[in-house]
């Protein structure tokens, strides 16, 4: 992916990008969105100090992203296969902090042990390991310890979706919050609109301890891309 075509593509930004040089590129790749009305109340209690819960027409959401991480590497270093490819799956909300929408993510599940320890390293991020495989039409975890899991079956079609105002408040997201030490940081990101298309889910068991009940039954709404090219920036204060 040309990174000069992706930093000229701005339009689609809800504000400006981020001042300074950006640190890290990634692609996320082969993803389903799944997303569930919530219970704000009962969300709510999760957050952390310093962030709000993020409504859309007085709504508060949770989405659970499958997907399969590819060529994460830092600026001025080459990937590394074995550690730069994996498959990942997170669980998110929206929120606000200040005049910035964002993500939290209550969870962040990857299937390869050393990147979830280099994660840990290097960011404040959630990361932790699952058994995680994946073929066509399938995604399935499993947290050896606390045993959360999904089983996802699905099919999706070529045909590109007529985005919605909802679709574009569920994807077009461009900065993740995450406490650490008593202050909120942001890490600010930026990649091309993700190109959605039609998905239709066939199979889904979902048992997992930070959903707290949240959800219930097939997702409201569903997305299936090819992906996006990201690049982030290091974390800021928030």
């Amino acid at each position: 992916m040309n990174i000069e075509a992706i930093l000229a593509s701005t339009e689609h930004r809800p504000w400006p990008l981020p001042e300074g040089a950006w640190s890290f590129y990634q692609e996320w790749n082969t993803a389903v969105f799944l997303h569930w009305r919530v219970n704000a109340v009962q969300l709510r209690a999760l957050l952390p100090k310093g962030l709000e819960l993020d409504l859309f027409d007085g709504d508060a959401w949770v989405s659970v992203v499958a997907f399969t991480m590819e060529r994460i590497r830092p600026r001025w270093l080459p990937a590394f296969p074995p550690i730069s490819d994996f498959n990942e799956l997170n669980v998110r909300t929206y929120v606000l902090s200040g005049q910035k929408a964002g993500v939290y993510f209550l969870s962040i599940e990857a299937a390869n042990k050393v990147s979830c320890w280099l994660a840990g390293r290097l960011s404040v991020l959630p990361y932790r390991f699952a058994h995680i495989t994946r073929s066509n039409g399938a995604f399935r975890s499993n947290d050896p310890i606390t045993r959360d899991s999904i089983d996802l079956s699905y099919s999706f079609t070529e045909q590109a979706v007529v985005k919605t105002p909802l679709d574009r408040w569920l994807t077009e997201r461009y900065a993740l919050y995450q406490e650490s030490k008593g202050a909120m940081l942001r890490y600010d990101t930026h990649h091309l609109e993700w190109p959605l298309q039609g998905m239709q889910v066939t199979k889904l068991d979902l048992g997992h301890s930070r959903m707290n009940g949240l959800v219930q039954g097939l997702p409201d709404v569903v997305h299936y891309s090819p992906g996006v090219a990201v690049l982030a920036w290091n974390p800021r204060m928030s």
